[in-house]
């Protein structure tokens, strides 16, 4: 009688899920294994704590209908996110996105073996995620962010980086995390990564497994980097000293970002660094800027070479020139290492998609592709090309894209006159691979690529900055 009874009360246990959360607090090595709505708080913090280690991921799979923490977050039983409780590690408030960004970090140096300095309150906040009092509580909210196909299980992204890597850096001004691949592909891990831009950390964070800690000139921020890393990669922005901006240097807000990198060379002293921004830093206020740069990198103990780099030279059919600076505390170091590279041929028609697998929004319409056609008449006109509108109005006909640009025309660039590149084709003039994630919109992809890096080229140089640690 008595074994019915237990019988039937796990019977109901089970189907009112009781006996999964129970099993989530007393089981240290289980995958869950439920069909439940979590809230994003439950969730995320199941998946964290449940890492099936044989599988390499988190997971909260295989019952009748298995979720991953990206399922439960798209079915939006949590709109809004209640601001963490007040830290009683430094008395702030954290917003969710800061909260990914501690946890995430934590879990992702903890797999690759290394130790942080804030482990207390990545636990800490992973145990306020799971606050009953919290999620009871109405507590004042902020929005979500805006798209969720970013809560993916943390180590079941594309480019997890590898555990045995040969050296440590960092990753600053992140975007989408071209410096970052190029890193990983020579042997690096990444420890800290930081981006400001709210699509481009989803973009990241989906392909990575950490979310960028945000905004750089805060010392809060700072204050995650570890004390030791060995190179300090950093496409800080650029927008200062573009020929497509006003060209305004460090008055541009943006342009003072290369003083907080100055801040973080100061206190952590990497071996290396690895830069890059647009070719016209170079000449910016006749020169002076550069030297500006260049003087406190020396002032700073590091012997530094330059060069303008084009992708269209390491195999990638874009023209985008870049200044590449790199630096090495040890003067040996630098003395032996080389911007020259042999040439690769580059191929447009490998970039290309074929025209039924392009969204039909991107073909332009019939009076742009008339008028594109008129422009044209007297030029040879061959396929696959790239038909570039200049800032003059001028059309050029070429087997490669010209730089891809955020603050450009939408038709600045069409494939064989007729339409925009694809998202897809963007990620490949920039030599991302096929199975880089694309989470956001077209738009966002558009402002992503246009402020990202080469991969091929960064690749490169990164071969011979490992080659030198």
């Amino acid at each position: 009688m008595w074994l019915f009874v237990l019988l039937f009360v796990s019977y109901l246990c089970r189907k009112l899920y009781i006996f999964y959360i129970i099993a989530a607090f007393f089981s240290s090595n289980i995958c869950l294994q439920t069909s439940f709505s979590l809230s994003l708080q439950d969730s995320l913090i199941v998946g964290i704590k449940y890492r099936n280690q044989e599988m390499g991921k988190y997971c909260l799979p295989k019952s009748e209908c298995g979720y991953t923490i990206g399922t439960i977050c798209k079915m939006k039983k949590l709109q809004i996110r209640p601001y963490a409780l007040e830290s009683s590690l430094n008395g702030t408030s954290k917003s969710f996105k800061d909260e990914l960004a501690v946890v995430s970090h934590f879990l992702m140096n903890k797999y690759l073996g290394l130790l942080v300095d804030y482990r207390e309150e990545a636990e800490l906040i992973m145990k306020e995620l799971l606050s009953e009092k919290m999620v009871s509580q109405g507590m004042m909210g902020e929005p979500r962010m805006a798209e969720t196909d970013m809560f993916s299980d943390f180590f079941n992204v594309p480019f997890l980086p590898n555990k045995d890597a040969d050296f440590t850096f960092i990753d600053l001004f992140a975007g989408i995390g071209g410096f970052r691949l190029a890193m990983q592909a020579v042997g690096g891990k990444c420890i800290f990564s930081s981006e400001f831009n709210e699509p481009a950390q989803k973009t990241y964070f989906a392909n990575y497994g950490d979310m960028p800690f945000g905004d750089i000139t805060l010392e809060e921020t700072k204050r995650y980097i570890p004390d030791h890393f060995d190179v300090l990669c950093a496409g800080f922005p650029c927008q200062a000293f573009s020929i497509i901006g006003k060209q305004q240097g460090f008055a541009d807000t943006r342009g003072t970002m290369f003083f907080e990198i100055q801040k973080i060379l100061q206190k952590h002293k990497p071996k290396a660094i690895f830069m890059e921004n647009v070719k016209q830093l170079v000449t910016h206020d006749k020169g002076n800027t550069f030297k500006v740069i260049l003087g406190i990198l020396a002032d700073l103990g590091y012997h530094v070479k330059w060069k303008v780099l084009n992708a269209l030279d390491f195999g990638v059919p874009q023209k985008r020139e870049r200044v590449i600076i790199v630096g090495f505390l040890d003067k040996s170091k630098i003395e032996k290492f080389s911007f020259d590279f042999d040439r690769k041929p580059y191929s447009l028609k490998d970039v290309l998609q074929n025209d039924e697998d392009v969204d039909p929004s991107l073909f332009v319409s019939d009076r742009i592709l008339q008028k594109r056609k008129e422009s044209t008449r007297a030029k040879k006109v061959f396929y696959p090309s790239i038909w570039h509108e200049n800032k003059a109005g001028n059309i050029s006909v070429l087997d490669y894209a010209c730089a891809l640009r955020t603050g450009a025309s939408y038709n600045y660039l069409l494939v064989n006159g007729y339409r925009r590149p694809s998202s897809r084709e963007l990620l490949r003039l920039q030599g991302f691979p096929e199975k880089f994630r694309i989470v956001v919109s077209h738009q966002e992809i558009r402002k992503q690529t246009g402020n990202s890096v080469a991969v091929p080229m960064m690749t490169e140089v990164a071969k011979r900055i490992k080659a030198l640690l």
